[in-house]
């Protein structure tokens, strides 16, 4: 590992502090530790309903599946062992597509119809900020799991004061800054973009352009194309728009069933022997490392919302064996998310004595939790939820034959990239 971030015992001091960032490594104000989180059992009616959406159907349906494996896992673990404060947790999945008016659906759904006390889930930024004013409306917190755009936080939460909205998983802020900081130590000095055609694509090579050239002083952008999310299946041409410029890196934000498609096709064009560093932000979904199995290219550098070998723990290593002895499969990073999320939940109920939406946001704020990924902080000012994240270099392994690993790894600490309050101004954004 190239680059240390933070232990639990640093993370808990910064946490405590009530601020993760002060000049160079500030995260913001108001970052703080909850005390009393095990507080006497309160007395709730139950059941506790959780209404969680993700994509099942398409070409990104292995999303949702993962999402389900996940979340499920909790619920069943969390049962097993009583409920939360003595209730039982239901939980409903039902699939959010990619359209936005069917995110919107299911969220009235899950609230007006079958009575939901805490929604969870949605892959999609432009589901997302579709989202953010409908749930304020329902009153219900609705924990993102995927979706990343930085736009439902900063702006819905921070800015409008929305803040039923929590995310567990990272952001557009890993996916563009943090692979700025990784591309800034690779020798590709012009860079390119094939990535999808909306939002998050938008944003995160927006973010990429914007710090890698203040942190690499000469890289040039030569070349960007933008793929109709969802529905391209031919990505050559989009390739060629790439490789007839020569460039010497490749950043692509194309993910799911698509980055899956992309990869085979770049194959047979010869794109990458052609281009030097190729870095892919969710290329480690086990979606596609498991489409791809062994035709995954070896040195990309690819990362994600999380990843199955880090950290290299007790915790993560124990809840990854549970996870395959229940689904005989590798936990993909929105199992993670999706499992965690409902851990969330039960902290935040079993502090606050209450599944009221007024007392889960007061008990989920500035709220720190361990989880396999490693200790999470819910930063106050915005919801957004602060942990680290690996990128990784491809690679096969004999320990597994069906998928490519990360090799070779590289941890970009949270507190190096993520924007800071007040999100506007001087000195709020990457570099800092």
């Amino acid at each position: 590992m190239s680059s240390q971030g933070m232990n639990r015992r640093e993370f808990l001091k910064l946490a405590a502090s009530g601020s993760l960032v002060a000049g160079a490594s500030a995260l913001g104000t108001g970052v703080m530790v909850p005390s009393g989180l095990w507080a006497a059992a309160p007395k709730i009616k139950g059941p506790i309903k959780v209404g969680y959406q993700a994509i099942l159907s398409g070409p990104l349906a292995g999303y949702g599946e993962m999402h389900k494996m996940g979340a499920q896992l909790a619920v069943e673990e969390i049962n097993a062992k009583g409920g939360i404060a003595g209730v039982k947790v239901e939980m409903e999945f039902r699939d959010s597509t990619t359209k936005t008016d069917d995110a919107i659906k299911n969220a009235r759904y899950f609230v007006d119809s079958w009575g939901a006390d805490y929604l969870a889930g949605v892959d999609s930024s432009g589901q997302a900020l579709a989202l953010a004013p409908v749930i304020e409306k329902l009153d219900r917190v609705l924990m993102f799991t995927h979706a990343a755009t930085e736009k439902v936080t900063e702006e819905w939460v921070f800015k409008k004061g929305v803040k039923q909205i929590f995310r567990i998983c990272n952001s557009t802020y890993h996916d563009g800054y943090s692979a700025a900081f990784l591309a800034k130590d690779l020798s590709a000095m012009n860079w390119s973009t094939v990535s999808p055609k909306y939002e998050y694509g938008f944003t995160c090579w927006k973010m990429f352009q914007d710090t890698l050239k203040k942190v690499k002083p000469g890289v040039s952008f030569v070349a960007e194309s933008f793929s109709p999310f969802g529905t391209t299946t031919d990505f050559r041409p989009f390739m060629n728009s790439v490789l007839d410029t020569k460039a010497e890196g490749l950043y692509s934000t194309i993910w799911g069933g698509e980055l899956v498609t992309f990869v085979k096709q770049g194959k047979q064009v010869g794109l990458f022997e052609k281009i030097k560093q190729v870095i892919f932000p969710v290329g480690a979904a086990m979606d596609v490392l498991e489409g791809l199995g062994q035709e995954m290219p070896d040195n990309i550098w690819i990362s994600g919302r999380y990843f199955f070998l880090y950290p290299n723990n007790k915790e993560n290593n124990e809840w990854v064996a549970r996870f395959r002895k229940r689904w005989n499969h590798f936990p993909a990073y929105v199992s993670e998310t999706g499992y965690s999320s409902i851990y969330a939940l039960k902290a935040a109920v079993e502090k606050s004595g209450s599944k009221e939406t007024k007392a889960l946001i007061s008990a989920l704020e500035g709220m720190e939790m361990n989880s396999p990924a490693g200790p999470r902080v819910f930063r106050k000012e915005d919801h957004q939820a602060m942990y680290d994240v690996p990128w990784g270099k491809t690679k096969g392994d004999s320990k597994y034959p069906t998928i490519k690993i990360m090799g070779e790894m590289k941890l970009i600490p949270a507190k190096t990239y993520f924007a800071r309050p007040p999100f506007e101004g001087a000195g709020s954004m990457p570099p800092f």
